[in-house]
């Protein structure tokens, strides 16, 4: 009999070239798929299927991935077990058994994603591989403004980058927020919707950042919604800063 798990799990995307398998890369589905092997009794080869993927250097708070093992492990044995053949930038979080009709990607409802910008003259040493760096004048109240524009559906063809694969570029957001925490000297995003363009997210918090500092106006992004032209937002923010937060399911 073969059991099914959905496993959350946490990575650091630093040296990852990726979630996706290429070849002679290190990714995170690589490296999930010599763990899983090694704890699977089968003779054919167990594959991971994640609910996305995330480009070099972006980091998951929540990401999602299901296989099929022919072992009748409980659910903490595959945490347990997991955790203990990764290396140390992937941990498990959780592990599920789920029915054969779950898929990680195809039966997804949302996503949200978390985008931290540092603020300051100079890079902090410190979070040069977990923030994206704006060193310009920002004025969020600015961005706040802006923000309701960005939630609802749109086209979003002026926010997505070369190479995207997309049959359609309409996507719903469904809430976007912006923090400025005083402490940590950041600026937060967050975004939910039913799913994203490649790049979709940073070149929306690039755009963002461009309004709050009157580079450009406010409502922006309602124009940019009509020309469905990228080259009207060439900016993309630093992989560094994004992480996958959340993957909704019913």
């Amino acid at each position: 009999m073969t059991n099914r798990y959905m496993v959350t799990l946490a990575y650091d995307g630093t040296k990852f070239a990726g979630f996706q398998s290429q070849p002679n890369q290190r990714t995170v589905q690589s490296v999930l798929e010599t763990a899983v092997n090694k704890m699977s009794t089968a003779a054919s080869f167990v594959h991971i299927f994640g609910s996305g993927r995330t480009d070099a250097g972006v980091h998951a708070l929540g990401q999602v991935i299901h296989f099929d093992l022919e072992n009748d492990i409980p659910e903490e044995g595959i945490v347990n077990g997991l955790n203990s053949l990764l290396p140390l930038d992937v941990e498990i979080l959780t592990a599920k058994r789920v029915a054969t009709t779950f898929h990680a990607r195809f039966t997804t409802h949302g996503k949200r994603y978390l985008y931290r910008v540092s603020l300051g003259r100079f890079v902090n040493p410190f979070k040069r591989f977990y923030t994206g760096q704006y060193k310009y004048p920002l004025k969020v109240d600015l961005i706040k403004a802006a923000l309701p524009d960005v939630i609802g559906t749109h086209d979003f063809s002026s926010f997505v980058a070369s190479g995207s694969q997309a049959k359609s570029h309409i996507r719903t957001i469904y809430d976007a927020t912006v923090k400025e925490d005083q402490t940590t000297g950041e600026v937060v995003f967050e975004f939910y919707g039913n799913g994203f363009l490649y790049n979709q997210v940073r070149i929306m918090v690039a755009t963002l950042l461009e309004i709050g500092n009157e580079k450009r106006p406010v409502h922006d992004f309602l124009r940019l919604y009509e020309v469905k032209d990228r080259n009207e937002c060439r900016a993309t923010a630093p992989a560094s800063g994004l992480y996958l937060k959340k993957v909704y399911y019913k």
